[in-house]
């Protein structure tokens, strides 16, 4: 039990600066209908105890499956088994990813119904798949990992010029929902379970990068899509709904929808890992019983933080973003650079990742160090997000391009592990709060500018927040890196 103190320790010390900051907005700029601020109070609480239970499920259980199934993958002597292995786990993990359920959704909303939310689901979840097969030769073979980068967002900049301002938003928002709350550990688990078994020297660096190569999936397979169906000037309209009644009214209303949607989640990659461990892996039943009681807790876990996320979060962050958006434009932005900086703190799996860079690099590369980086690098992203929201002259793509390209020219110029910690940190920035507070509270403030297009300026901000985390680790890593050579100390630490 002391562990999850110690996790509930750390959530709260996350979660709690967004709680104070928002109160004190609903208090003296921004006055809303009391009972919402008391559901946003109340969800606080709530997600601080789902999120601790959850990773300390997922530290139990979808970590250790994720290492396991990768070492599986590792000892396979056929490139057949790879494929097809990665295929299925990147499939069945994403496609009950809750960020991109919540994300699907509101695409299907805020499109009127053209953009059917399960389409999305299939397209992004058959992207992943194939980018983490592609994942595992990667490091089975030492392909450099710049390179592959290169490849891959040369191809995403060359398809962006024949896709809709609509569907590229959507593509890169759905890369940044898709690395979420399950898909995160699990993926670094399996990168980190190929790695070790592959006998290389470059285990540590090898363990990273999974993450941000999945996250290419989805930006291929919606672009594709918009590009097949020929579909564009989609005028999205976006409406903002209170839900139930009552303080505790959404609560209630949440439990058996997130209960469904959790059990959606677990249950795919339970499967799998029960019908492979019974046919090939074998565990001791010691083993196996923790590996259990994880799942357990992270099944607990999630339900209770998608509630406190949906039933205190969303409502009131529509409303702040419609009212300061009515207010002052420069209000907005500040109070978007603000929530960015803080919201980052509270995503689930930036400390699974935060974990991970600091146990492989032995505290070369702190904790503290990556969270800074990323609350300063998410800050700027919801920031300029805002900006695009009030000059729709301002285009996604003026950002996004331009950040993937200098971002790839600095994967060169870097030590190698950070190349891979930089992509996977522009996946794990992109979570729950972020596919749910802070892209309401920007659909909220599109619903109120009269030139706006929700479909288009209301979203977009995912991918701003997994953009700006990836040229941030990688200006950390030249800074790093200049200051090795300074002191003539030898790199290989770290490579």
């Amino acid at each position: 039990m002391n562990v999850l103190f110690d996790k509930f320790k750390d959530t709260a010390s996350s979660v709690l600066p967004i709680t104070i900051i928002v109160v004190l907005l609903t208090l003296f700029v921004v006055p809303v209908e009391s009972v919402l601020v008391y559901r946003f109070i109340i969800g606080s609480v709530v997600i601080m105890i789902g999120l601790s239970i959850f990773l300390w499920g997922a530290e139990l259980g979808i970590g250790e499956i994720g290492e396991i199934m990768g070492g599986f993958v590792a000892k396979s002597n056929k490139n057949y088994i790879v494929a097809i292995m990665g295929f299925i786990l990147g499939f069945i993990i994403t496609i009950a990813e809750p960020d991109l359920m919540i994300l699907a959704n509101q695409v299907e909303q805020a499109s009127g119904g053209i953009i059917n939310r399960y389409t999305i689901l299939i397209v992004v979840s058959i992207g992943v798949g194939i980018m983490v097969a592609l994942g595992f030769f990667r490091i089975l073979y030492d392909f450099k990992m710049n390179v592959q980068f290169t490849i891959l967002y040369g191809m995403i900049i060359f398809l962006a010029l024949f896709v809709s301002e609509e569907f590229l938003a959507i593509a890169f928002d759905s890369s940044g929902a898709t690395t979420g709350a399950m898909t995160t550990p699990f993926f670094l688990a399996l990168a980190y379970g190929v790695s070790k078994l592959k006998g290389s020297g470059t285990s540590e660096e090898d363990s990273f990068g999974m993450v941000g190569i999945a996250s290419a999936g989805p930006i291929f397979g919606v672009m594709l899509m918009s590009i097949i169906s020929g579909v564009s000037k989609i005028q999205g309209e976006a409406e903002i709904v209170i839900s139930a009644e009552g303080i505790l009214g959404p609560f209630l209303e949440q439990i058996p929808i997130m209960f469904k949607d959790s059990v959606m989640a677990v249950l795919p990659l339970t499967i799998l890992f029960i019908v492979f461990n019974r046919l090939f892996i074998k565990i001791k039943r010691r083993d196996l019983r923790k590996i259990y009681l994880g799942l357990i807790y992270t099944f607990i876990g999630l339900v209770t933080f998608l509630v406190g996320v949906n039933a205190g979060f969303m409502d009131l962050a529509r409303v702040i973003g419609s009212e300061v958006a009515a207010k002052s434009g420069v209000m907005l932005v500040g109070l978007g650079f603000l929530l960015g900086m803080v919201v980052v703190l509270a995503e689930p799996a930036v400390y699974v990742l935060s974990k991970q860079v600091e146990d492989v690099t032995g505290g070369s590369i702190s904790r503290k160090m990556i969270l800074t980086t990323l609350s300063i690098g998410v800050a700027c992203a919801v920031g300029l997000s805002m900006i695009r929201i009030l000059f729709p002259a301002v285009k996604l793509w003026m950002f996004i391009i331009p950040g993937f390209i200098i971002s790839v020219i600095l994967s060169y110029k870097v030590p190698p592990i950070f190349v891979g910690i930089a992509f996977d940190s522009g996946g794990v920035a992109s979570g729950p709060m972020t596919a749910t507070f802070i892209l309401a509270l920007s659909q909220g403030a599109a619903e109120m500018i009269p030139t706006a297009n929700v479909l288009v300026d209301g979203f977009g901000v995912i991918a701003m927040v997994a953009m700006t985390p990836v040229l941030a680790i990688h200006i950390l890593g030249l800074i790093y890196q200049r200051n090795l050579d300074k002191g003539g100390e030898a790199i290989d630490q770290i490579n």
